[in-house]
């Protein structure tokens, strides 16, 4: 079992109740694959206590939608923070930063990363507590476009997102409209953290279906595309610009996981006529997905072609039920989602047992893992694998 190697780097994502769940989750896990130390912090909260999260997605509303995301754990407690051990800041958007911009340890803290020249990267509505810190202004900023008047009375240049992926990095500080600029955004923060991507010239593809667990798509093929990875979604009898729902796979007390709606997850090209060897990995997403994408001839074709070819193929959670429906775990060492053991062991693997749950491991060509909380590890043997790195 390989870990991402230690950079030395460390820095602090700032947390808080109804933090928008891909902004808070996708940055951290991402980091953590690329060796940098996150310490996640919440004004109130201690290490060990959780925020709640919110979806927001834009559903042709006239403004976004929200329901509630999966809980994030922190790592860290707030009051033990000392700004002058960390190289960089995060802050996620969501509602959060509403009522954290009216917190004077919070402004005080972000003062002080920002006056110490330290690269902040601030997304969404996020940059309501750059405004309120006062430290935006002459700065060229773009944030989520109801943010834009605040920005603005708060001296900032601001910049009109063209789209919702749309980031503006101006000294130390770098914006972004929304989660779809994630991989700008983490590419221009590792950079301003003294980061290099080396071996990023990969193609990977990824399989999806409805009902996908939303962070096991979306946190790997976003920190995958931050390395400059060309990274592609596909989906059964759906074409590129079509969407996939997904769900939130969440571990509440109850004797199995919940289950909430995720966000919609857009594919990149067309099912039909993909060629699987213009690729050098495939990941597949856990989820509910798997159990009928396990049914599909072409799924099961494609994931042989990569197991044959010895290329990459990294799959988490309930996604091992392709691969035993696929026939290609006969003597590998595999782990998934406990529940899932049953499908590993009858398809001839060797039952690697995932404890912790974010325990995960590389056979060969193939990287598995049991859930979620195990991304960083995941990620990180992939690159491995692919021969990608992040030096600092």
């Amino acid at each position: 079992m390989a870990t991402a190697p230690k950079s030395g780097k460390s820095v602090v994502l700032l947390c808080g109740d109804y933090v928008e769940d891909s902004e808070v989750m996708v940055p951290f896990q991402a980091l953590l694959a690329y060796g940098v130390s996150v310490a996640a912090v919440c004004p109130g909260k201690k290490a060990g206590e959780v925020c709640r999260t919110a979806v927001h997605s834009l559903a042709g509303h006239q403004t976004y939608s929200e329901s509630r995301g999966h809980n994030f754990s922190l790592n860290a407690s707030f009051d033990e923070i000392d700004h002058t051990k960390y190289d960089g800041l995060v802050i996620p958007g969501g509602r959060a930063p509403e009522y954290l911009a009216m917190n004077a340890s919070v402004l005080d803290l972000v003062r002080n990363f920002v006056n110490s020249g330290k690269p902040v990267a601030s997304i969404c509505h996020g940059q309501l507590i750059l405004a309120a810190a006062g430290v935006v202004g002459g700065r060229k900023c773009t944030a989520f476009p109801a943010v834009g008047p605040a920005l603005v009375a708060a001296g900032a240049s601001w910049v009109e997102p063209d789209t919702m992926a749309a980031c503006v990095a101006d000294g130390n500080i770098i914006t972004g409209a929304t989660y779809d600029g994630h991989p700008e955004f983490i590419s221009l923060f590792v950079k301003a953290l003294g980061g290099t991507i080396t071996g990023s010239n990969k193609r990977i593809l990824f399989l999806c279906g409805d009902f996908m667990e939303d962070y096991e798509v979306t946190v790997p093929f976003q920190s995958l595309q931050a390395l400059g990875c060309h990274v592609d979604a596909v989906c059964p009898k759906k074409k590129a610009g079509d969407s996939c729902p997904t769900a939130i796979h969440d571990f509440e007390g109850d004797q199995t996981y919940s289950e909430k709606p995720g966000h919609d997850f857009t594919l990149t090209a067309n099912f039909e006529g993909i060629d699987a060897s213009s690729y050098d990995a495939l990941v597949i997403p856990g989820g509910r997905a798997p159990e009928y994408l396990a049914l599909d001839g072409k799924v099961i074709a494609i994931v042989k072609n990569f197991m044959e070819s010895r290329k990459p193929v990294a799959s988490i959670c309930h996604g091992q039920q392709i691969l035993a429906a696929a026939g290609v775990l006969k003597g590998k060492k595999c782990t998934a989602y406990p529940a899932v053991k049953l499908n590993v062991v009858l398809a001839g693997a060797t039952w690697l047992e995932p404890d912790p749950i974010d325990r995960c491991f590389t056979d060969g060509n193939l990287v598995t893992g049991a859930a979620w909380p195990g991304h960083p590890e995941f990620i990180s043997q992939l690159m491995a694998l692919l021969g990608i790195k992040v030096s600092f």
